[in-house]
């Protein structure tokens, strides 16, 4: 595959950082993203796809894309604005577009407001906590978890970040009532550093999982909406949003090989099934 060719968009607010692997002109264009995860998860992804145009891109906040003034927190129409612009700026419309986690939220809501923009979109487990029929109790596990990353720092909000995300089933409504868990057990710094400017915890956590998706604009592209889950993620809650969005869309999911991050290599130490997640996103795209 060509090596990558970074360059740079200004938006409002920011200045997003991209890179294409391949000529824009000749060939099918793939975008592949995330949230907060930013292109440096996707290079294995993207290796398995030498056919094509891939464009990966880091979202406002994340990595190499600036953020301008106040960090404030973000929200997926934001997101999806900036990748609208990302896509008419490249002039490679309609792409095919796959969506990771926070990434499949911010696609849902690209979706919705510029279907124009899309030839067949895969959001692979969005943490949709607040279309869930728990949605109360989600939520307000996830204004703990941002809560307490606002008193006690990156280290003990993130422990509840994982603890969460791993939660096989509906959360009950006590869960917040629970003991919270040792940051030093997942090898997170247990001491403030005194920073809020966690892409995640700070940034992007309560505005994704409280989305509420435009079913009504989704419903018309519906033909062009593949959702995801992952084989090995059972109940947990990012691949329930997913099921929850095909339920809503009348949909059937796909089942991808592994769990969350089953497109990972090596990138950051905890690696998935990307052979074969790749060739079932191959499948997908047809």
């Amino acid at each position: 595959m060509p090596e990558p060719v970074t360059q740079t968009l200004d938006v409002p607010g920011a200045t997003l950082t991209y890179d294409v692997r391949g000529d824009l002109a000749n060939r099918p264009v793939l975008l592949i993203i995330g949230s907060p995860m930013g292109a440096s998860g996707f290079p294995t992804l993207a290796s398995h796809f030498e056919d094509r145009t891939v464009v990966t891109y880091d979202p406002r906040g994340v990595e190499r894309s600036v953020r301008n003034g106040e960090l404030t927190e973000l929200s997926p129409e934001q997101h999806a604005a900036d990748l609208a612009a990302l896509i008419d700026h490249l002039d490679v419309g309609p792409v095919d577009l796959f969506a990771s986690s926070g990434g499949a939220v911010n696609a849902l809501a690209l979706t919705a407001a510029r279907p124009d923009l899309i030839r067949l979109v895969v959001p692979h487990e969005p943490p949709l906590a607040g279309i869930l029929p728990d949605h109360e109790a989600a939520t307000a596990a996830v204004e703990d978890m941002y809560e307490t990353y606002q008193r006690d720092g990156m280290g003990p909000g993130m422990a509840k970040f994982i603890t969460l995300v791993s939660y096989d089933g509906e959360i009950p409504a006590d869960y917040t009532q629970q003991p919270a868990p040792d940051p030093a057990m997942f090898g997170l710094p247990t001491e403030d550093d005194g920073k809020r400017d966690d892409a995640l915890l700070g940034q992007n956590l309560r505005g994704c999982t409280s989305y509420q998706p435009d079913f009504d604009a989704l419903a018309k592209a519906k033909d062009r909406i593949v959702i995801g889950i992952g084989e090995e993620s059972a109940n947990q809650l990012a691949a329930r949003g997913g099921k929850a969005v095909a339920e809503r869309l009348g949909l059937t999911p796909e089942v991808f090989p592994s769990g969350h991050g089953g497109f990972l290599g090596n990138e950051y130490g905890q690696p998935g099934k990307p052979v074969e997640f790749a060739a079932k996103l191959r499948e997908v795209l047809g």
